[in-house]
């Protein structure tokens, strides 16, 4: 059984149901399998096959899930790539993956021509918005044939590399599995008595791990709809809840912010929501009771990784909320917290939350040394300090790496330094998370130029718009003597 298996399974369970809605669009689970095999056909007739990478780095369109399940369908392994990389990320990320194809945009394509001499596997490029050519998914999805059998891939085999940021300013490939994947999707859909008469709204990007499993794979594999947001405002979401009569969403805690303090929302009729969560980082506590007063709509927390398809733990619809827990741990996840020796500590103290379950990655792709010093005896080393306490909730108490969360994306302070000290009249850095109401954190810099050095914020930052992510650009540069 594999995620192409289910796939077949909910197109002919639910063949009329909605399964994507995208500004105008209405696609059935039945128009829906028929774009998926006929891209699985163009995929496999330039060499695509069982194993073979597939990088995606799409925004929130209907041609995501397309690309995601006719890999899926292949046996192929979807490379999921944040949409805002740079060419200098790009080549790093396609070379690592052994990516044989990139779909991306028609915006995007300037990057690929940037770097695609120097590229090391990928040699075919398909874009969305390109009625016409070789290069046009459009073609691709609809030319056929439109029959495709899935493969015989197994509940061991990869299905999914997501990056995700490495301590040693690499990032690193989660390898997650079938197994991995529809476990995970059919625990959710168990937590939160999903069916195929719900309708969620994606507004998490669907590269990240949190968004493609609630918002895409979850409700797919169940038959529901999934109701795509790409860019958003906050007035667009209460538009989309009360026009589509979306059930349930997902978002991180800015989202819920803006929507706290959004005025004229008792316009919007919001009766078809049933139930939000969040995640990516932390809900500061004092805003859940505002959230549910305001809007009279259970928000629960949940808590994950990359490394585990994502999610670990949740705070669920029929407990007693406590302020600032991230629930306690999903069916079939194990939890302990420990020492620096791996030693198991009582309810209530202070260590690292390990983690073992079905939803744990492979490891790393090509990387033994990063897989072996987090993944050890099947226990997953989040990086993260919390205690249980004596109900088994989870609280989560810092972090024992250096890491920056900023609107659910995980940044590495050591990615950033290495970037910041290619500036020629840089002498040395130190990056930091600064705390932020709508963001959790944002990335600061402290930086130390080389005697004489002019250059000025305005400089370095332009420097780093060239070798990293939006999100990663520190916001803040504080220009000091020395490093404490």
């Amino acid at each position: 059984m594999n995620l192409g298996n289910l796939f077949e399974d909910a197109c002919r369970n639910y063949k009329d149901n909605r399964a994507l809605v995208y500004e105008n669009s209405r696609i059935s689970y039945s128009q829906m399998e028929r774009a998926v095999n006929s891209l699985a056909n163009h995929l496999k007739s330039i060499g695509i096959g069982k194993g073979d990478k597939v990088a995606l780095m799409l925004p929130n369109t209907p041609e995501f899930p397309i690309t995601y399940f006719a890999c899926q369908k292949l046996g192929a392994v979807v490379v999921t790539l944040n949409v805002m990389s740079t060419a200098y990320e790009l080549q790093y990320l396609l070379d690592n993956s052994d990516a044989k194809v990139l779909v991306t945009a028609a915006q995007s394509a300037r990057r690929f021509e940037e770097i695609k001499d120097r590229l090391a596997t990928c040699r075919h490029l398909l874009l969305t918005e390109v009625d016409e050519g070789p290069l046009s998914m459009k073609k691709a999805m609809e030319t056929g044939p439109f029959a495709f059998e899935a493969s015989d891939a197994g509940r061991d085999d990869p299905a999914v590399m997501i990056y995700t940021s490495g301590l040693t300013g690499k990032p690193l490939a989660a390898v997650l599995t079938h197994g991995n994947l529809i476990s995970q999707s059919r625990l959710l859909a168990d937590l939160f008595d999903g069916s195929q008469q719900d309708t969620g709204l994606s507004l998490l990007p669907l590269f990240h791990s949190f968004g493609a499993v609630a918002n895409m794979l979850n409700p797919i594999l169940m038959g529901a709809c999934v109701v795509m947001l790409d860019a958003f405002s906050i007035d667009s979401i209460f538009k989309a809840v009360e026009t589509e009569k979306i059930t349930y969403m997902t978002a991180v805690p800015r989202v819920y912010l803006g929507m706290i303090l959004q005025e004229g929302t008792e316009k919007y009729d919001m009766s078809s929501l049933k139930y939000c969560v969040t995640g990516g980082s932390t809900m500061p506590p004092a805003y859940m009771p505002q959230f549910e007063k305001k809007f009279r709509v259970p928000i629960r927390e949940g808590y994950g990784l990359t490394e585990a398809s994502p999610v670990c733990s949740v705070t669920r619809l029929h407990m007693e909320q406590k302020p600032g827990s991230i629930g306690v741990p999903i069916p079939g996840v194990e939890t302990r917290i420990v020492d620096e020796s791996d030693r198991e500590l009582p309810r209530g103290e202070i260590g690292e939350l390990i983690v073992r379950g079905p939803n744990v990655m492979k490891g790393y792709y090509k990387d033994a040394d990063a897989t072996a010093q987090v993944l050890q005896n099947g226990w997953l080393h989040t990086g993260d300090l919390a205690l249980i306490d004596a109900d088994g909730h989870i609280f989560l108490k810092g972090r024992k790496k250096r890491m920056i969360i900023t609107s659910g994306f995980n940044v590495y302070p050591r990615e950033v330094e290495i970037v910041l000290n290619l500036h020629p009249d840089v002498a040395e850095t130190k990056v930091i998370g600064k705390s932020d109401l709508m963001r959790g954190e944002v990335v600061k810099a402290l930086v130390v130029k080389k005697a004489g050095a002019s250059a000025d914020e305005k400089a370095i930052l332009k420097h780093c718009r060239t070798y990293l992510s939006s999100y990663k650009i520190p916001r803040e540069i504080e220009f000091v003597d020395r490093l404490s």
